[in-house]
């Protein structure tokens, strides 16, 4: 399982990898033109601080795929980037052609790498501008920072065989089956909320539990839906998900409390990212990291109303 603990040293990165920026052709150029921009900065605040700047300063991870990983050049590459990059398309103009060059897009988005445990540290002290590093909302994180609507629902699911017979957690149940998960104080309650009388064998990394099911020591491996998604959509022959997932909980952007216009600036990037008019980005992005299809928002009454 990911580490979700809340939140200090931190290393500067100045250039992305072209998986960062994705590039989606035919997407609209940009959101925040000239008299957008005079208005904001009229206003003050973070925003007009970025745009003064003419630089986002995001602060993310670098150790956990899809989310942040270094690809085999070193270029720090996951889907919190891909949001990363929307954010500063949105911010400064940029078109598909900056977004596809990691070069130019470093001129507008700077990267801070920072454990988990420096998310809020870094946010609440003016390190970084916005935290974009799959985190988990809570109440006592909420008191703490800003959080902004979700961009994804996490959850608990099962990596399974590509060849297994079942192709869920409620298949399996009733079977006694053996199933490997990130060892923590509280794995086995969690692998049993979802197959009741599971065998539970515990593990040092998420690449151990992994190891035990590619060796056959163990039915399944319990982690997270999104870690799960990645594998099946890297070796699709070898892998699959479980049609089933449990113990949801949301990841959502974090921006330090007291700033209510640079809260809703990027909430209305987010929301027309993943239900509106720059939804070809996102869902790009989503088949890219998860390996998954996802419809278009249906016209008519909005759906997240619903």
């Amino acid at each position: 399982m990911v580490d979700r603990s809340p939140n200090a040293g931190a290393s500067r990165r100045h250039l992305l990898g072209r998986g960062a920026a994705l590039g989606v052709a035919g997407v609209a150029a940009g959101m925040a033109g000239a008299p957008l921009a005079a208005r904001a900065q009229a206003e003050g605040g973070k925003l007009k601080e970025i745009l003064d700047r003419g630089k986002l300063v995001v602060g993310t991870g670098s150790t956990n795929p899809p989310w942040h990983y270094e690809d085999e050049n070193g270029a720090l590459i996951g889907f919190d980037l891909d949001m990363a990059a929307y954010l500063a398309r949105g911010l400064f103009g940029l078109d598909d052609a900056a977004l596809d060059n990691p070069e130019e897009l470093a001129k507008h988005l700077e990267i801070v790498t920072e454990a988990s445990d420096a998310r809020i540290p870094n946010l609440t002290s003016g390190k970084v501008d916005i935290v974009c590093q799959f985190m988990t909302v809570t109440p006592a994180r909420a008191l703490e920072v800003e959080f902004t609507i979700p961009y994804y629902r996490e959850a608990v699911a099962l990596l399974l065989p590509a060849g297994a017979e079942v192709t869920s957690a409620a298949e399996l149940t009733g079977k006694a089956a053996k199933i490997a998960i990130l060892e923590n104080s509280f794995a086995e309650d969690l692998v049993h909320q979802g197959v009741a009388d599971a065998e539970v064998s515990t593990f040092d990394s998420v690449a151990n539990s992994i190891l035990a099911l590619d060796s056959g020591r163990v039915d399944a491996t319990a982690i997270d839906l999104s870690t799960a998604q990645f594998k099946t959509a890297q070796s699709p022959d070898k892998y699959k998900v479980s049609s089933d997932s449990w113990s949801p909980q949301t990841y959502s952007f974090a921006v330090a409390p007291g700033d209510q216009r640079w809260l809703n600036w990027v909430n209305t990037c987010l929301h027309e990212l993943m239900v509106g008019v720059d939804f070809a980005y996102y869902q790009k992005a989503f088949k890219n990291r998860f390996g998954v299809d996802l419809p278009p928002p249906p016209a008519g009454f909005p759906v997240e109303f619903m």
